[in-house]
């Protein structure tokens, strides 16, 4: 049985701050990368950052560069993603994923899926 939780979504002000974690259970990540993606109503899931088994490489897209930051603590099975600047256009539902075969940023190239958090930014 795999399982990937996230949890740390919520409303949040424009401007603001919010972090999420994504906790891993019935299989070990800690070799493989993780991704945070995310996908707002009538959108395709869009991939947003992307990390390696050490946390040593990260990956992001422009649309976050510089407000977005992501890590992982390995002995406790989480990815984070740090969430600053918020704007309301970053309102979605966020998902974390594992890709057991590289460090991929489409959605194709991961394997198992969280259920993903809401996150809504007021204006």
């Amino acid at each position: 049985q795999v399982q990937l939780v996230e949890s740390g979504g919520g409303l949040v002000q424009a401007g603001g701050s919010l972090r999420l974690s994504c906790t891993t259970s019935g299989r070990t990540f800690n070799m493989y990368a993780m991704g945070w993606f995310r996908q707002a109503p009538g959108k395709e899931r869009e991939f947003i950052s992307a990390i390696n088994w050490t946390g040593a490489a990260t990956y992001y897209a422009d649309s976050v560069k510089g407000r977005f930051t992501i890590s992982r603590d390995n002995a406790k099975n989480t990815v984070y993603l740090q969430m600053n600047s918020l704007k309301s256009e970053d309102t979605s539902v966020y998902y974390c994923a594992v890709d057991l075969n590289g460090v991929g940023s489409r959605t194709r190239d991961y394997d198992y899926w969280g259920q993903g958090t809401q996150v809504t930014v007021s204006s």
